[in-house]
């Protein structure tokens, strides 16, 4: 899986994207908002490790999660 941080602009807030393997979107939330249904994706009770890698994301380089 990939994580991505894509910047908005003027009132579009901060997006983070959940790619899979092929690249394909699998997730799309605002990086603002609190973690949820991620139980959705596979990542159920990683809440707390996954935050800490969406806050040291630069925007728009693309990165293998690991978590």
């Amino acid at each position: 899986m990939y994580i991505i941080k894509v910047k908005g602009k003027a009132k579009i807030p901060d997006y983070i994207q959940l790619r899979d393997e092929e690249f394909v979107l699998i997730a799309y939330f605002r990086a603002d908002r609190p973690l949820k249904d991620l139980h959705r994706y596979g990542l159920e009770g990683k809440e707390t490790a996954l935050a800490g890698v969406i806050a040291g994301l630069e925007f728009g380089r693309l990165q293998k999660l690991e978590v």
